[in-house]
């Protein structure tokens, strides 16, 4: 009997280091990175998404990653997309004899590889969603939230077309004949103390700005990407949308983005547990326990190896 592929997972909120954790660690077990994060997928948002290039580099080797910068803007992504995606690079890393790393803080990516959610393609172009955007919000709302009562990301039941969308994926349910590869899992999980990860937060934010961030919203913005389109993608984009079109000033931008960041930190955190109680098991640690997630790992490499 074939032994199950094998991924390790390493998970955690924003800011808390976990590329450059992840990348010494494959490259220590030769291995290549699929990126669990909603944003990193498009082109040309590198900046605002945290896409810390450098970081996949160790040792003067390059680690090979997946699922960043795979669509433009312009283009939808969804959980749907991201799981035909994961199992292709899944499949593709195996076949290499190489070890897999997701890693991201998407937590509704990571759920459905860990919790193997089996999924049905959501219509967006048909007629129940034509149906769906002559509601109001507050109907949509209500709809979404009878789908979905632990809701975890809150711009899904702010802005009308991301309502729509949620609730197609919902109403698609199960697929019980979905076929997915067996894998044994490890999850390791990288958090810090509250108050510094704020000032981690705080500190990456003003580094960022400092970097081109505010250019690289303007850059979006004269290629064709509506301010509707840059909210769409939250967080960074949506608070340089409003300096850019003249709702904040830069000071009020900065203020009100670094809390909503601190926010989003603290729902994945709560997304996290979650899991946990759902039977995910997260083996916590810091950014600076390296050897004892390399330990971690070599002995769940070991596991069901032939003698």
């Amino acid at each position: 009997m074939d032994t199950p592929h094998k991924l390790i997972t390493i998970l955690g909120p924003t800011a808390v280091g976990k590329t450059k954790f992840a990348s010494i660690l494959a490259d220590k077990f030769n291995g290549e990175i699929i990126s669990a994060d909603s944003r990193q997928v498009y082109k040309s948002m590198d900046i605002g998404t945290g896409k810390d290039y450098a970081d996949y580099i160790v040792n003067g080797n390059q680690i090979k990653y997946h699922l960043i910068d795979v669509i433009d803007p312009a283009e939808e992504f969804n959980l749907y997309r991201f799981r035909s995606l994961f199992h292709l690079s899944f499949s593709e890393i195996s076949k290499s004899n190489k070890l897999p790393f997701l890693v991201g803080g998407t937590g509704m990516y990571l759920s459905s590889i860990l919790q193997k959610y089996k999924l049905n393609k959501a219509d967006f172009e048909g007629s129940r969603a034509k149906e769906l955007l002559n509601l109001d919000t507050a109907e949509l709302r209500e709809i979404l939230l009878n789908l979905n009562p632990d809701l975890h990301n809150t711009t899904d039941i702010i802005e009308k077309q991301r309502i729509v969308k949620a609730i197609l994926v919902a109403e698609a349910g199960n697929d019980s004949s979905y076929n997915q590869y067996d894998f044994d899992n490890l999850v390791i999980g990288i958090k810090e103390d509250r108050a510094v990860l704020k000032k981690r937060i705080r500190e990456r934010l003003k580094k960022r700005l400092k970097e081109g961030m505010i250019e690289e919203a303007e850059k979006l913005l004269d290629s064709g990407i509506s301010h509707d389109k840059l909210r769409f993608f939250g967080l960074e984009y949506k608070f340089l949308s409003m300096y850019l079109s003249g709702e904040l000033n830069y000071n009020d931008m900065y203020q009100k983005l670094a809390s909503a960041i601190i926010d989003f930190a603290k729902r994945q955190m709560t997304w996290f547990r979650k899991m946990e109680r759902e039977g995910v098991e997260i083996n916590w640690m810091t950014n600076k326990d390296l050897d004892s997630a390399a330990e971690l790992i070599t002995t769940f490499l070991k596991k069901n190896e032939p003698f």
